[in-house]
């Protein structure tokens, strides 16, 4: 990343450890989460490992299987490298959605597991059922109405969406 001024890099370090942290707190790596906290205000879009590894002061390989795990969840995506042998980095464009679009699919598959468990207490009293019933219906719920908003924002991305952005040349290399 670009050097920035003093207050606004301590800024930037509180930002990225709030994403690191949010996600420590969503089950996934605080490495996987500062490493997209990192991406999503990088000056250039687009960091190498070495890039990213240098600002959270943490190892290669460390940053690297965690880039990975982040581009299997749909979150980031690798781009064509302007030095050769280096694996550049940066925000996929409707990461989000996709992101997002994988936990519905999840919502959605409890909610036939919840299906399944009335099922099995269908002829249990309403005081046992209720555990399940309140997850039943919030999935339902969220089965229901989610896809709506996901569309309606891949709508505007679409319409918004600027051009993909290209690599600057380091140093005279391609």
């Amino acid at each position: 990343m670009q050097p920035m001024e003093p207050v606004h890099a301590l800024e930037a370090k509180h930002f990225i450890e709030d994403i690191g942290l949010f996600f420590e707190q969503m089950g996934m790596p605080r490495m996987a989460g500062r490493i997209l906290g990192v991406l999503l205000i990088a000056d250039p879009p687009a960091q190498s490992i070495t890039d990213i590894a240098a600002t959270l002061m943490a190892s290669k390989s460390s940053v690297s299987t965690m880039a990975r795990l982040l581009v299997e969840d749909g979150l980031i995506e690798r781009v064509a490298a302007p030095v050769p042998r280096r694996d550049y980095y940066r925000f996929k464009p409707g990461g989000w959605i996709l992101y997002m679009r994988r936990w519905l699919s999840l919502m959605s598959e409890l909610h036939r597991i919840t299906e399944r468990g009335m099922l099995l207490l269908a002829a249990k009293p309403p005081e046992m059922q209720q555990r399940l019933q309140e997850a039943h219906d919030l999935f339902s719920l969220v089965e229901e109405r989610f896809p709506a908003i996901i569309e309606s924002l891949e709508r505007a991305g679409a319409a918004a969406r600027p051009p993909a952005t290209v690599l600057p040349k380091r140093n005279g290399t391609e």
